[in-house]
């Protein structure tokens, strides 16, 4: 796990002050590699590369990077690719291999491969490779974006790095781009390969990039495909998901270092980290953050039943209102932009503990998009019951769930009764896609507080219809297909992006053992009846580990996923925080908000809302990279080896 950066000539040209930018991009990203530094510089000056390393696999100095290869290549690579083992045995005869690293099958990979090398890896990686003979620069990004790759052409330079902060130095405006930021109000994350600054672009997942001939060519090299599979059982689909689930936590397991366990009490941390015990019983520190300052948001007895279950010395950390507002901007800071909701601050904290005993930690980041976990499919389904019984046709085709079916299951949605409040309030059994936009439409209760005069929002809609109704990945009718095709593509990258960020501001390495390719394309292939069976919520996941997680766990209907009180804060601790933030010149003058609004909306704000943080992370990013893209942009001109930093 580390940072990458580079600066690329796109017409071969030599580039002025470039040991200086390389030096630049290596001090902002230094956090995600505290262990060691390196850049290196092409003959011609044309291209260089940068390098933040922390050692996970070989900690030796021959596994460091940039890393230089006989046949003229050159890599920096960021993440893990898993089946690293296998690959030297496939590729030994043709490569001699130097070092004991993960990152050097890479090398070996391109070697034999070419371009179609990332098809061969098993893992989470971005990365960038310079091909001298070809003087062409390729970089690939994971089938799921576990690793981020951000890149801007300004002028004649290709600039890329891993995070966006270590591009501001060279980007000539800092400018928000409004039809991202009409998504993220909305949604509270983009839906494409637009960042919220402007001309800074994302590679997806699943797509490598290369820059040749002075052209930048971006192309995708996997996706998954809805192919439902009618004719195995329930029992074969149990088998083979059991089967894939132990390979991909074993090889998850590859480390030099030890590995803990994010434990948040839910289903699916608590699984990775029993099954992870199993096949390392080293594998013995797990870590929790939890709220004992408000009734009904500490879930730490949950994660102790689980760190009992997986004989695991479980390491907590009480949060507070004080730590809020001492790391918030920190918070904001390593995000690179607003995204998501407050579950990324509690995140901050819990890294930060784990920080302190271990490098690398696994986590269950995955397992509610891929498995059916968020009680909104239920909502949907209960609504399509209600009408599918009133027009009888509940039992047409392969249906998931039946009017009399669901019935058994919506106690889970006794906390969601404002949700449904607002869902039913209007376009009750509307088409499908227009309804499952009211359920993940975060901006229905901003009508105040934001200047929508200024977006369009019908385009937001089609962004999220291309995606939602493609064809191309969905082709069966089960509705719960679609809903969790557009969350898997969407809101899971948007929650990747928080599980890198808050654990790398640490120097914390985060694993996601049920985001393995061969086990989403299996899963791809399930029934939604198998997965989703009468709406129970990870049915599948939960038929399969019955024995094995603990039944109060297993059972629980009020896992809230790492709620925050920021609600009862912002009625005490916060209140002078927030009336500083919103009432300070710059908040007033922010051409898409409405200032007095926020301050009056967030006066009332509801239990578990996302809009306060999602009002506050925005007016703090702005301050941070905005207000301040002078002293980013002023770096480039300080002497060599300067430790200021730029920010918080």
């Amino acid at each position: 796990m580390c940072g990458i950066g580079g600066v690329i000539d796109l017409k071969g040209r030599p580039i002025g002050g470039l040991d200086a930018g390389l030096a630049v991009i290596n001090r902002l990203l230094a956090h995600r590699g505290p262990d060691d530094e390196g850049t290196w510089v092409s003959p011609r000056r044309e291209a260089g590369l940068a390098h933040r390393r922390l050692t996970i696999i070989d900690l030796s100095d021959a596994a460091g990077q940039p890393m230089a290869a006989p046949n003229d290549t050159v890599l920096v690579h960021n993440g893990e690719v898993y089946n690293y083992l296998e690959l030297r045995e496939r590729l030994g005869e043709g490569w001699r291999f130097r070092t004991r690293s993960d990152t050097e099958t890479i090398l070996a990979a391109y070697d034999r491969w070419g371009t179609e090398c990332p098809r061969e890896l098993r893992g989470m990686f971005a990365f960038a490779l310079w091909d001298q003979r070809r003087r062409r620069l390729f970089c690939a990004r994971d089938r799921f974006g576990i690793k981020p790759f951000y890149y801007a052409v300004i002028g004649d330079r290709f600039v890329f790095a891993s995070e966006i902060k270590a591009l501001i130095p060279f980007l000539a405006e800092v400018e928000t781009d409004d039809a991202v930021l009409a998504e993220y109000f909305t949604f509270q994350y983009p839906l494409g390969e637009a960042t919220l600054f402007r001309g800074v672009r994302q590679l997806m997942p699943g797509h490598a990039l290369v820059v040749e001939g002075g052209r930048v060519t971006v192309s995708r090299y996997w996706d998954v495909h809805y192919d439902i599979d009618f004719d195995h059982t329930p029992s074969y689909f149990h088998r083979r998901l059991a089967e894939l689930v132990d390979d991909s936590i074993r090889v998850h397991l590859r480390s030099d270092v030890p590995v803990g366990s994010y434990l948040s009490g839910g289903i699916d941390s608590s699984l990775i980290a029993i099954l992870a015990s199993r096949f390392d019983p080293a594998n013995a520190d797990a870590f929790h953050g939890k709220f004992t300052c408000h009734p009904g948001y500490d879930e730490s007895a949950y994660a102790e039943t689980a760190a009992a279950s997986a004989g695991k010395t479980l390491h907590q950390v009480d949060i507070t209102a004080g730590d809020f507002i001492d790391n918030f901007e920190r918070v904001v800071y390593h995000l690179d932009h607003p995204i998501a909701g407050p579950g990324s601050f509690p995140q901050f904290m819990v890294a930060k503990l784990a920080a302190e005993r271990v490098k690398v930690v696994l986590g269950g980041q995955g397992g509610d998009e891929i498995f059916g976990g968020y009680a909104r499919y239920l909502i949907a389904y209960f609504e399509q019951c209600i009408k599918a019984a009133i027009e009888g046709t509940y039992k047409d085709g392969h249906f998931v769930v039946t009017a009399e079916s669901i019935i058994g299951n919506l106690g889970v949605l006794r906390e969601y009764r404002p949700l449904m409040r607002t869902f039913w309030r209007e376009g009750l059994f509307e088409p499908l896609d227009r309804r499952y936009f009211r359920l993940i439409d975060r901006s229905a209760d901003m009508a105040d507080e934001v200047r929508w005069e200024r977006f369009d929002r019908d385009a937001v809609f089609e962004s999220f219809l291309a995606i939602f109704n493609s064809s191309r990945n969905v082709r069966k009718e089960a509705y719960f297909d679609s809903m969790t095709h557009f969350d898997f593509k969407c809101l899971l990258p948007a929650l990747l992006h928080v599980e890198d960020r808050m654990s790398m501001a640490h120097g914390l390495e985060s694993r996601v053992p049920f985001l393995d390719h061969a086990l989403i394309e299996h899963l791809a292939t399930v029934p939604a009846m198998v997965k989703f069976k009468d709406g129970q919520m990870k049915f599948m996941l939960k038929s399969v580990y019955e024995g094995v997680l603990p039944a109060s766990i297993m059972e629980r209907r009020d896992k809230m996923g790492f709620p925050v009180p920021l609600s009862e804060w912002l009625q005490n601790g916060l209140r002078d925080y927030v009336f500083d933030l919103f009432t300070s010149e710059a908040a007033r003058t922010r051409p898409y908000l409405n200032a007095p609004a926020v301050l009056r909306a967030l006066e009332t704000t509801g239990r578990f809302s996302r809009k306060a943080w999602g009002l506050m992370c925005l007016e703090v990013w702005q301050r941070l990279f905005h207000d301040r893209a002078g002293e980013y942009r002023a770096l480039l001109s300080e002497p060599p080896g300067s430790r200021a930093r730029a920010v918080v």
